[in-house]
């Protein structure tokens, strides 16, 4: 880490909790005087965010989040040359990811962990299915070799083909894996709660095995999404080369743009057929602000901030 960077923590936990208007207050109290930004969900089966600020503060952040019980806390840290976030929020929810459904108690029972360092033995033994359980627009640009794509556009929709193509054979042997673990504990929760009794996940999730496997041993192909202004990273978590196509906000890989429905700030692939006329019209106009913005050292929240000009 180096002193002119942010530190970028995401985090989370299951565990039940009951003072969530407190402990929204507090958070946004300590995030405004440290100035911390980023995103935090609360709710009755625990917490779940990333933020980004100067590590003297996120340490704040963190022994807060200690003092009030969140004690094994799924962590991970990155550094970046500019903040990825423009503002903070905390918000109240129903769930902290949300799955659909009956409730899913994760405190009770989820799958077995498996640590990085394991994870390349396991999923090379030809009995695994090997569960990629992420959106599809994340797994484009990034994914285990041999990992089966379930292929959803939103969690949410995700119990429905568990319960349609997974929970039919409760003895079959099942690895998952998602950016940063939390969604594969509810999910994998879900599956032992309705019979299965081999489920795996990958401990600290995609983030975790970049950070501790090296190139040289790791079987990820392509950079995984992430949910700030990095928009994705690669092995010991490098920022990669995708970015974000503001007409949909799917990431977009340089092979991506040299297509001719790639237009820089407007439009890619994915949305070029669908964007009306207007929308199209009032990126181009977002664009030229920014260009104009630059130009006459103005603020502009598109603008990347330097830990330097940061206020």
């Amino acid at each position: 880490m180096k002193e002119q960077e942010f530190c970028i923590f995401a985090f989370y936990q299951f565990k039940t909790t009951t003072n969530k208007l407190q402990l929204r207050e507090k958070l946004n109290n300590l995030s405004k005087r440290e100035k911390i930004k980023g995103i935090v969900l609360i709710a009755d089966e625990g917490i779940n965010g990333t933020v980004s600020g100067f590590i003297d503060g996120i340490k704040k952040l963190e022994k807060y989040l200690e003092k009030e019980g969140f004690t094994t806390l799924e962590k991970k840290y990155a550094y970046s040359s500019y903040m990825p976030f423009h503002r903070m929020k905390v918000k109240l929810k129903k769930e902290i990811i949300t799955f659909g459904g009956e409730k899913v108690n994760v405190e009770k029972q989820t799958a077995e962990f498996v640590s990085p360092e394991d994870w390349n033995k396991l999923i090379d033994d030809p009995e695994v299915t090997l569960l990629d359980i992420r959106n599809l627009y994340e797994t484009q640009i990034g994914t285990f070799s041999d990992s089966e794509i379930l292929g959803v556009k939103t969690f949410t929709q995700l119990k429905e083909l568990v319960d349609k193509k997974i929970l039919e054979n409760k003895d079959k042997k099942i690895a998952m894996f998602c950016t940063g673990g939390i969604r594969c504990e509810k999910v994998s929760s879900y599956m032992i709660e309705n019979g299965m009794k081999n489920v795996f996940q990958l401990k600290g999730g995609i983030l975790k095995y970049l950070e501790n496997i090296s190139a040289e041993q790791s079987k990820w192909e392509g950079e995984c999404f992430v949910f700030d202004n990095r928009i994705s990273v690669k092995n010991e978590l490098v920022k990669g080369e995708a970015i974000i196509c503001p007409g949909c906000r799917y990431p977009v890989t340089p092979t991506d743009r040299t297509s001719y429905k790639y237009e820089d700030s407007v439009s890619c692939d994915n949305c070029y057929d669908h964007l009306s006329e207007q929308k199209k019209e009032n990126l181009r106009e977002r664009k030229r602000q920014i260009q104009l913005s630059l130009s006459r050292n103005e603020p502009n929240r598109y603008i990347r901030v330097t830990p330097k000009e940061y206020q």
